[in-house]
């Protein structure tokens, strides 16, 4: 019998963090700052608190943020960004606006300069706004028609309920009702710097590049109203949620199990469990539908993140006729991670993985920037790297195997499958029960 020997991890497993500083100013922005010389650019993410802010305006908003200041329209904006080599980007999630952007190295002021005219002196002029609307409930209309944006978004309602969380994408017609005042007077309530967290990455001096913000942000002031929202409720597992879309040659099979913060004890060894289960290619769940059986091309685990909670959410496209069999298979292996450790060499595989992902994540100034801004935005700081290296490190096949009894036991998912219901109800039912979507 062969044996396969895996290759030693990072000889130095100790991550090395580099140089830094972090200041909170005056208005209650924090600014870090992290050298990275690699290339002479500086990669910018500013998070802002946005936490229950009317959906559609707030999404408008994030999309409209760069259409004009009293000095500058958007065309302006975007060609003074060009002559320091830069460029902005907004997005916003369930809990924050947040802010992309990078320059040259020599271009940091200016790019700073920039992004305060944005954040104190918006103008949202009305025909900016008007093509962005436009453009915004385009967008939608054709999410709307895509199976994955609608299985998603039943399946947040399943697992959210009541809760903000539930849905995170506005109707195409409630953002055709929103008007720039709407727009002007959302930014002056919710656009302040308490609470924000600005990280800047590259080939800077830290402490000059935090001396730098707080020149170029200093009129950047007012408290923000509280968006604390509140903690998400526990998944109820229930019947299968079937929402039908007749015609459908594919169904989309979405599941949500529970899963803990980044702080949390269980978190590493809930990590490597769902890496086994299904979180990366080499996964028994993508070994068993895809590999073995041909079910679906690309499923996929993921631990979601929220200030609210975390959930771990599953998700395979797969052909009508093998609706039911491909829903089989992974409850199957949902119960056998739950049920037995993992192999040692299986684990160690995972754990691998785990690690390289995190100094992969790092490797670049964009994908460094991007961890300290998420990190920050959850009030943690780059040592977490450290410590969470150290943790999936030191897992065991029995911690594993424990945290995966407690979250991954397929009794515990919360189960969606958007389909054509005439021709993958009766599949289904031999399984579990089945409830048709109302909607």
């Amino acid at each position: 019998m062969s044996t396969h020997t895996l290759p030693d991890l990072v000889p130095d497993s100790k991550i090395k963090l580099p140089k830094q500083a972090e200041r909170t100013l005056g208005s209650g922005l924090t600014v870090i700052a992290i050298r990275r010389p690699a290339v002479p650019l500086v990669e910018m993410r500013l998070r802002v608190p946005f936490g229950r802010a009317p959906l559609a305006r707030a999404t408008l908003l994030s999309q409209s943020l760069f259409t004009g200041t009293s000095s500058m329209n958007s065309i302006d904006i975007a060609s003074e960004l060009q002559t320091v080599g830069g460029g902005l980007s907004a997005g916003l999630d369930p809990d924050r606006l947040h802010i992309s952007g990078n320059s040259l190295a020599a271009g940091l002021d200016r790019m700073l300069e920039i992004l305060a005219g944005i954040l104190t002196d918006p103008t949202y002029p009305a025909d900016e706004v008007g093509v962005e609307r436009d453009r915004l409930a385009d967008h939608i209309q054709v999410a709307q028609s895509q199976p994955g944006h609608l299985a998603r978004t039943a399946l947040l309602k399943r697992m959210y309920g009541r809760h903000p969380y539930a849905v995170q994408t506005p109707e195409a017609d409630q953002i055709k009702g929103v008007r720039p005042g709407q727009l002007r007077a959302l930014h002056a309530d919710r656009v302040r710097p308490d609470g924000a967290v600005l990280v800047l990455v590259g080939d800077l001096n830290p402490d000059k590049a935090i001396d730098a913000a707080e020149k170029a942000l200093g009129g950047w002031t007012g408290t923000g109203r509280d968006g604390t929202v509140p903690p998400t409720p526990a998944l109820e597992p229930g019947p299968l949620l079937l929402v039908d879309r007749p015609g459908s040659v594919q169904s989309s099979l979405r599941m949500a199990l529970p899963a803990v913060p980044r702080t949390d004890p269980d978190y590493a060894a809930l990590q490597l469990a769902n890496l086994v289960f299904g979180g990366y290619f080499s996964s028994r769940w993508v070994e068993n539908i895809r590999e073995d059986k041909g079910y679906t091309y690309g499923p996929h685990t993921a631990i979601e993140h929220y200030l609210a909670g975390s959930d771990l959410v599953v998700a395979a496209e797969v052909a009508t006729e093998v609706t039911g069999p491909a829903l089989l298979e992974t409850v199957y292996e949902l119960g056998r991670i739950a049920s037995l450790p993992p192999g040692e060499d299986e684990l160690e595989q995972a754990r691998r993985y785990a690690l390289g992902t995190l100094r992969l994540g790092m490797s670049t100034q964009a994908g460094l920037a991007g961890l300290a801004s998420i990190y920050a935005s959850f009030d943690l700081r780059l040592d977490y790297l450290t410590d969470h290296s150290a943790a999936l490190s030191a897992a065991t096949r029995e911690q594993v195997a424990e945290v995966a009894a407690r979250y991954l036991a397929p009794a515990k998912a919360v189960t969606v499958v958007l389909g054509d219901a005439d021709k993958v109800e009766a599949q289904l039912a031999t399984l579990t029960t089945v409830e048709r979507s109302a909607e």
